[in-house]
């Protein structure tokens, strides 16, 4: 028995003094759809609906096991970090101060100090999550506090890798291969690392959200790169740089493993497990599901296990959530139309419209030219095909108009 599965075997034993392990479900619906075995490893059935308590509470237990004087730990995060945290310190008894953005949703704040109870603070710094990190570092020094990093530390690591010890006990056998989730990496890192020595046969796959592929990006460049641009969208996973004892342990995969789910797409995968699973999922819980479209015949006749990472969820984002899967399935779009300002313009156009063709959205824009007015229309449809019908009727009659569905700029200020 290695360093590596002793470390993991004793954090997970002493995870229990927290809940049980969390469930590994075999799910019909996704096995039946890829022909595949499709293990879910329930990670959002955790006390905060995230591993990301494994990892807090393992770090705190070391830390208060070499220094039982320990008693007031500091993090930055407006999410999932931040819970497991606050859980852990209302565990040990000790005091927490959590730093959030000033932007951080109220329902995110009120849970996170739920968990932690009165010996959590939480202050709200910064608009950015840059500036928060730097104010919850600054306070550590000044304070005398203990930092706890989401994912850059090793005793972090070591806790998310009991998710790999609860997935081979629960399955007793190794799974042919793992789909795991990446943002900042520590969940990745503990998973492969224990699994690399306790089950050596099984293959990885990685998901990052699209607009957020910074173990690609480090994997391509050999070493952490900083991305220029982050889509925040999947905000669990949407890191701009991965950490660096996470990609030591993570360099010698290949960027050819490391799958891209487009945001967008994500959302449908969202849709369909609260829908047809009753499963609720943030974005970041819902990747190592979503990434099973792109591996496709690859893991026909397998054995699958796909840890959904989070079900923190705030169910105010649902209709934006369900905008961008409607988009992505091609069956909503966006169009500004220069309606000609005459009578009976806008009946003509009406008229063009199909029998499952519904208007979304209608605005003007533009109304005060005299010959022309720009709209701004949204229409919902059945099927896309229907669209090809809508626009070979409004070419011909001579109606001038521009699809921006997928212009992000555009999109961004009008949609």
């Amino acid at each position: 028995m290695t360093d590596v599965t002793t470390a993991a075997r004793a954090a997970t034993a002493a995870l229990r003094d927290l809940f049980d392990p969390t469930p590994l479900q075999l799910n019909d619906y996704l096995s039946a759809k890829y022909g595949a075995e499709v293990w879910l490893k329930r990670e959002d059935l955790t006390p905060v609906r995230s591993y990301k308590l494994r990892g807090a509470f393992t770090a705190m237990r070391k830390i208060r096991e070499s220094d039982p004087a320990a008693d007031h730990f500091v993090c930055a995060s407006a999410g999932n970090h931040a819970q497991g945290l606050a859980y852990a310190c209302r565990h040990f008894g000790v005091r927490g101060t959590i730093f959030m953005p000033v932007t951080t949703p109220q329902q995110k704040i009120d849970k996170t100090r739920a968990f932690g109870g009165a010996g959590v603070t939480i202050r709200l710094t910064g608009d950015y999550f840059d500036q928060t990190l730097a104010a919850a570092q600054a306070f550590c020094t000044e304070a005398g506090a203990r930092f706890l990093a989401p994912f850059d530390d090793p005793d972090v690591i070591e806790g998310q890798s009991s998710v790999a010890v609860e997935m081979l006990e629960q399955l007793g056998r190794a799974p042919d291969l793992v789909v795991l989730p990446v943002g900042g990496g520590g969940l990745a890192a503990g998973v492969t690392g224990y699994l690399r020595a306790a089950a050596p046969q099984t293959d990885f796959r990685f998901v990052e959200p699209a607009g957020g592929a910074s173990l690609q990006a480090a994997l391509r460049a050999g070493g952490p790169v900083t991305l220029p641009r982050v889509d925040s969208f999947v905000d669990g996973a949407a890191v701009a740089r991965i950490g660096a004892l996470p990609f030591e342990r993570l360099a010698g995969f290949s960027a050819a493993q490391v799958l891209l789910a487009p945001e967008d797409r994500i959302c449908t995968t969202m849709l369909t497990m609260l829908n047809v699973e009753g499963v609720v999922l943030e974005p970041a819980g819902a990747l190592s599901i979503d990434a099973l479209a792109d591996l496709g015949p690859e893991i026909r006749g397998k054995t699958v296990v796909c840890v959904t990472s989070g079900g923190n969820f705030d169910f105010e984002r649902l209709p934006e959530v369900k905008e961008r899967a409607q988009r992505f399935a091609g069956v909503k779009k966006y169009y500004i139309l220069r309606m000609p300002q005459r009578p009976g313009a806008l009946r003509e156009f009406l008229a063009m419209l199909g029998p499952e063709d519904d208007i979304a959205r209608f605005e003007y824009l533009k109304k005060s030219a005299r010959n022309f007015g720009s709209v701004l229309i949204g229409i919902e449809t059945s099927d896309p095909a229907n669209f090809a019908h809508l626009t070979g009727q409004l070419d011909a009659a001579g109606f001038s108009y521009r699809d921006i569905s997928e212009d992000p700029l555009l999109a961004e200020f009008l949609i």
